[in-house]
């Protein structure tokens, strides 16, 4: 788009990425314990894909309240289904079966090397050469995701192999759908762009969830239904509508670099909310990470 290669107009789009970056990592982050929460009354699949497919219809009626068309191009359409594959459905599909082999804390450590592979793609296929500021950055965020998340006695073994593996399929996975939508652009505002992905994405998922899980809307709480309410729109309406919008705008690797904030936010939100250990340690990690991020946007 022209508008990039004008310093002015970027200068003036740059506080409205990272601020669409904020709110992706803040919605992002609350859902680690919503979603720990409402594990224990609905099982993941369902969970995952029949809120998302909800999101989405809400997504859409709200675009065609805008005024935004949902017409694509047909021209548009493979790369429309390969962003919703990378950055809804194996992410989710893939992080999730990786819980039935590894420990939450392993999986998102794991899963959080997304800006790592982020970064080392963004260099050959969009040409953004790591700065020194931005390697320090990516840097202290790792640091500080390793300190939050360390402590438990990660190991490594042949149990573990399929938990490891499919995280870190999941995890490239969505780094390269990041760097892709910078690439092959949807040119789609950013509701109808989240319509599609998340729908496209979540539809087999719900699918494969009411055919292989049983479900019992009984058990579900007043409370859970709270929770699903956020999952439904905090999470996947309006964090998702932001994450497309802040890529629209930010280089690929800081906005990923700008995702380490939701495991640290998440474990934060969990130790408020479900009482979970959080000591001095959780929160010099909570602060090294955030500055790491900060430093990128910077750079």
């Amino acid at each position: 788009m022209t508008v990039q290669n004008q310093p002015g107009a970027r200068a003036r789009l740059a506080p409205a990425g990272l601020m669409f970056l904020a709110i992706t990592s803040i919605g992002w982050g609350f859902n680690w314990p919503v979603t720990k929460y409402l594990l224990g009354e609905l099982p993941p699949l369902t969970l995952r894909g029949v809120t998302g497919v909800i999101g989405a219809c809400l997504l859409a009626v709200l675009a065609v309240a805008r005024g935004q068309s949902l017409k694509v191009a047909p021209a548009l359409w493979p790369r429309l289904m390969l962003a919703a594959l990378l950055n809804v459905t194996g992410w989710m599909v893939l992080i999730g079966l990786a819980l039935l082999w590894l420990p939450a804390s392993e999986t998102a450590l794991i899963a959080y090397t997304m800006p790592v592979w982020a970064a080392m793609l963004a260099w050959p296929v969009l040409g953004e050469r790591p700065t020194v500021l931005r390697t320090i950055a990516l840097v202290m965020a790792l640091a500080g995701l390793a300190a939050i998340m360390g402590g438990n006695g990660i190991t490594a073994s042949a149990a573990k192999l399929p938990g490891m593996i499919m995280t870190l399929v999941g995890s490239i996975g969505f780094a390269l759908g990041t760097v892709l939508a910078k690439k092959l652009p949807l040119h789609l505002p950013p509701i109808p762009a989240a319509a599609w992905q998340i729908g496209l994405g979540c539809f087999p998922v719900a699918i494969a969830g009411l055919l292989i899980e049983t479900t019992h809307l009984a058990a579900v709480t007043p409370f859970g239904w709270l929770l699903l309410f956020y999952s439904t729109v905090i999470q996947f309406c309006i964090a998702y509508v932001a994450w497309f919008a802040a890529l629209a705008r930010l280089p690929a690797s800081i906005a990923a670099i700008g995702t380490m904030a939701v495991p640290v936010i998440g474990v934060v939100a969990s130790a408020l909310a479900l009482h979970e250990p959080l000591g001095i340690v959780q929160i010099a990690a909570l602060i090294f990470t955030l500055a790491g991020v900060a430093l990128a946007a910077r750079s």
